[in-house]
């Protein structure tokens, strides 16, 4: 992310930060960066498909070490790629060190890798607690930076963009945020999160007083996510300092260092850009000069106005009403309720299918819920498919595609993919993406529910917030290839119920005696789970099948989210635990009668045996 060698470069002189007591202060939060960094410093394995409960666990306790320090955090996350998809060759490269850290974490080797539902469970973990947050149309850094202008307060994250931005109250590296050490502070201010805060002055300074309007050119330049130009390279070649040591040498971070160098020496960045085009050929300056000046752009704060949407909820882009964006659904996104997943899909009509610890010699784990995404298409892409219809000149029965990135084998390709055509009922005007939150609940439900292949009356005796994940459950066992194993099934529900036997230890309610029980029953399982985690054996093929779930789910999920949630959302936190699911797929091999693990809760054994019988019948 940012600038390319900036942060080690930083962090190596560490001259450059200045100390900051955090407290008192609005704080507004790069949430790409935070469920990241939560994500790593929470997880103790990354094989096993994520532990989405203490990552939870975490992000609550990082929020309420801001609470006591009276900092008000406001979250802005990224969204989709973007209209103009600018970002999408660095997209392509880091999908493909996501690949190559997948193929060794499954082979044995050290690593990290974002579990799959991480920013979904990040999302609902913020939606419990109360933070204010808004997710983006594309990238946030440009809405970050202005809306932390706007109010004066620093911005924490972890990007070296950054460094390059002008910002009132400048920047603080999570890195060096103490979170987890809140100081006590003495007189009446109280505690304090202790932290340093990049100093722009401090590093211009450091470089013959570099005119700060110059650090834009900088980034572009010496390459960032957006750009990187090649046809610098003549220039890095043949430039010389006063001192007349060329510009390629100097050690890691020496190319950057001559460029700082050779950029003081001018007032003005479009001065600079001018000096660099006499090293180009002539056919190359006005191109070059264009995407320069056009990058340039990208550290200028965005105007979207982001303090209106945490004031009174409205969230107005110019972009989104280029795209002819729902307006339903651009609130949507703003609130998080809809992924950037759907975005991308609507307005590129191309999606990014992230990999997982998954056998790569077997098809992406994401190829079972395929049909899934085909409807999710569907209903996205209908209303535009219908517009080209109605003119009488571009009638096709051809359905919309989508050109998806995802695993084949050990290498990331792109393959196009048909729309669903969706079911008779549902091809009327009323399931116009603009007109979707208008169709009847019991509608809405039935498509999800068909897609799923399972009926809601076979989901009755189940609790609300469970039947999405049985019905994804029903689907999984029937769509996955090679065929889920009994014990993987009977794993997948423990674990489950599991969750369920933790929610009502944790938040009893009135049914105090259940809870009594519950924490008996609890309290035997976390013996029984402290003792058989220990077990260090891993099943690559289970593990691709509970990635396969995860697939499932997660699109199950979107889909449930874009029929506007006709099912309750399940609470991921307590949903999936992937080191316990593989534990207990391990035991059952051996001993059947893990089977009876919650047998001192009666109420937790009869909702074991009525999940089990739900999906097996």
């Amino acid at each position: 992310m940012g600038v390319q060698g900036l942060t080690g470069f930083v962090e190596e002189r560490g001259a450059f930060f200045t100390e900051l007591r955090v407290r008192d202060t609005k704080l507004v939060i790069d949430g790409s960066s935070l469920y990241h960094q939560l994500c790593f410093a929470s997880a103790i394995d990354f094989r096993r498909g994520g532990d989405y409960g203490p990552f939870a666990a975490a992000v609550r306790d990082f929020f309420g070490s801001l609470r006591a320090c009276r900092v008000a955090p406001f979250v802005v996350l990224d969204g989709g790629r973007g209209a103009d998809d600018r970002k999408l060759p660095t997209l392509r490269g880091r999908a493909a060190e996501r690949l190559r850290a997948a193929h060794g974490l499954s082979r044995g080797d050290g690593g990290c890798l974002v579990p799959l539902l991480t920013r979904e469970a990040f999302v609902q973990a913020l939606g419990r607690l109360g933070v204010p947050f808004v997710q983006c149309l594309a990238e946030a850094d440009r809405e970050i930076a202005g809306l932390a202008n706007r109010w004066g307060c620093p911005v924490l994250s972890l990007d070296s963009d950054f460094c390059v931005f002008d910002l009132a109250a400048g920047y603080c590296p999570l890195s060096h945020f103490q979170w987890q050490s809140v100081c006590a502070g003495e007189g009446p201010r109280g505690c304090y999160v202790p932290a340093r805060c990049f100093s722009v002055e401090k590093f211009c300074r450091h470089f013959s007083h570099l005119n700060r309007s110059l650090l834009p050119l900088f980034a572009v330049m010496n390459g960032n996510d957006y750009i990187d130009l090649a046809a610098l390279e003549v220039f890095f070649s043949k430039v010389r300092l006063p001192s007349g040591c060329p510009a390629g040498k100097g050690g890691r971070h020496g190319r950057l260092q001559v460029l700082l160098n050779w950029l003081s020496q001018f007032a003005e960045p479009i001065e600079a850009v001018d000096s660099v085009l006499k090293y180009l050929k002539k056919h190359q300056r006005e191109k070059v000069k264009e995407l320069l000046c056009t990058s340039m752009e990208d550290y200028t704060p965005s105007d979207v106005n982001l303090e209106d949407f945490f004031e009174n909820g409205n969230y107005k882009c110019e972009v989104a009403r280029k795209a002819d964006v729902p307006q339903w659904v651009l609130d949507a996104l703003a609130k998080g309720k809809l992924a950037p997943f759907i975005s991308d899909a609507l307005i590129l009509r191309s999606t990014f299918l992230h990999v997982q610890v998954e056998n790569m010699q077997r098809p992406s784990a994401h190829s079972t819920a395929l049909p899934i995404r085909q409807v999710i298409y569907g209903l996205l892409l209908k209303a535009s498919q219908n517009t080209e219809a109605a003119s009488p000149s571009k009638q096709t029965n051809e359905l919309p595609v989508v050109c998806e990135f995802d695993r084949l084998q050990k290498t990331l390709k792109k393959t196009f993919v048909q729309a669903a055509s969706l079911p008779t009922d549902f091809c009327d005007d009323h399931f116009a993406l603009d007109k979707l939150m208008e169709v009847p609940v019991s509608c809405r439900q039935m498509l999800l529910l068909e897609t799923l292949g399972v009926k809601m009356s076979s989901l009755e005796g189940i609790p609300s917030h469970l039947q999405l994940p049985i019905a994804v459950t029903c689907y999984w066992i029937h769509c996955s290839e090679p065929k889920v194993k009994l014990h993987q099934l009977k794993a997948l529900l423990l674990m489950i119920v599991s969750g369920e036997l933790h929610r009502i230890t944790s938040d009893p309610g009135p049914t105090v005696l259940c809870a009594e029980d519950g924490s008996i029953a609890y309290n035997k399982f976390l013996k029984w789970k402290e003792k058989k985690l220990q077990n260090k054996n891993f099943d690559l093929d289970a593990a691709h099948s509970f990635c396969q779930w995860q697939c499932c789910l997660q699109m199950g999920l979107y889909l449930n989210q874009l029929l506007c949630t006709p099912l309750s959302e399940p609470d991921l936190s307590r949903l999936y635990t992937g080191t316990l699911v593989h534990r207990l797929y391990e035991e059952l091999k051996s001993t059947p009668s893990v089977e009876n693990l919650f047998s001192l809760s009666p109420k937790m054994s009869q909702l074991y045996q009525v999940l089990l019988k739900t999906v097996e019948s």
